[in-house]
């Protein structure tokens, strides 16, 4: 049985600027701009999902261009130098550092499913019986980047089962 859990959109987005000043931006010269658009497309994606004490998911989505970036800047390479595997890893990082943050703030008896990266855009993703419930969208260096959490419900769970 799942059961709510008061994560908002500020404490998502004090997570989300945890991991920029710690990982892709510890200069601060090129934070992540909130925009509030929720339909920005993006290219590549990756996720992890909550299981126990509530069900749900934490979604890491941006173009190609910011995942490069993010890769380059995560570890500590070149952009040029950065490869498919590299862009990969990163994104899985990324969204398991967030994930792992937002699980410390449930209740006991929640676990963190490996990542999972889709370097196709967030659009082919899918989680049945979930819907979004907060998210900081905006921009990095002019390119879409959003992290966005999903709640499975019991109620549609139970009716899906």
């Amino acid at each position: 049985m799942s059961v709510e859990v008061d994560v908002d959109e500020s404490d998502l987005a004090e997570m989300v600027e945890q991991v920029w000043e710690s990982y892709l931006d510890p200069e601060g010269v090129s934070p992540l701009m909130q925009n509030y658009d929720h339909d920005q497309p993006t290219e590549v994606h990756s996720s992890v999902s909550i299981t126990g004490a509530w069900n749900g998911h934490v979604v890491y989505a941006s173009s190609r261009a910011a995942a490069q970036r993010a890769a380059a800047a995560f570890l500590a390479m070149e952009i040029d130098e950065v490869s498919e595997e590299d862009i990969s890893d990163t994104l899985g990082e990324l969204a398991n550092i967030v994930g792992g943050n937002v699980k410390a703030m449930l209740p006991p008896g929640s676990q963190l499913s490996l990542p999972q990266v889709v370097l196709a855009p967030e659009s082919t993703a899918r989680y049945p019986s979930a819907e979004r419930i907060s998210g900081i969208y905006g921009t990095w260096e002019g390119e879409p980047v959003s992290i966005s959490m999903w709640h499975a419900s019991a109620e549609t769970k139970e009716e899906g089962a």
